[in-house]
């Protein structure tokens, strides 16, 4: 099985959550990551920033209609739905989903309809429930699911809703993520 691309969703927490995992990924992964993390609407490119420093793959805060290219992460800008569509990106400015835009439901699934069971999706940590009716639809459509460990959470709600929704395929700690998207994607 080849995967074409991974999808994170994460809300209160995430900035901590995503360097652990992002800065154990090795140069040369080359699946696509596309990451809704949920933030205030005036945020500028600062999580961009953050992130960059410790992590190894290039970031880019997404423009519509840029290309997806492999070794890259992409992160959903402020204020914007992020969606998949073949081979590239798009930008929404529909109402927000589950009080969120951008929406991790939103690009959860628009992945699992355009690469079905060539998506892994990740929920981390969060505080709501956003994310959980996309994780049930990419694993409807064949795709792999992993939910952080709710335990480990900064706030376990969102990842204790997946896993209430959803029959997971693997329940991780944060520090085991990185490993296992290696395993199932080099």
């Amino acid at each position: 099985m080849s995967f074409k691309i991974v999808v994170i969703g994460t809300s209160l927490g995430g900035l901590s959550a995503l360097k652990i995992i992002l800065e154990r990924l090795p140069a040369n992964f080359l699946v696509p990551i596309a990451i809704v993390q949920h933030r205030h609407k005036e945020s500028n490119n600062t999580l961009q920033q953050l992130l960059q420093e410790s992590i190894s793959l290039p970031i880019r805060e997404v423009e519509d209609k840029d290309e997806i290219l492999p070794g890259h992460i992409y992160l959903a800008p402020a204020d914007y739905h992020l969606l998949l569509e073949p081979g590239h990106f798009a930008l929404s400015t529909d109402e927000p989903v589950s009080y969120a835009r951008p929406s991790i439901d939103v690009l959860f699934e628009s992945a699992a309809d355009i690469y079905a069971e060539q998506v892994i999706g990740i929920i981390l940590t969060g505080a709501n429930h956003d994310g959980m009716e996309g994780l049930k639809k990419i694993k409807a459509r064949g795709g792999l699911t992993i939910v952080q460990e709710p335990g480990t959470a900064e706030s376990y709600i969102m990842p204790e809703a997946a896993i209430s929704a959803v029959a997971v395929d693997w329940i991780l700690n944060l520090s085991d993520i990185a490993s296992q998207l290696v395993k199932l994607c080099q």
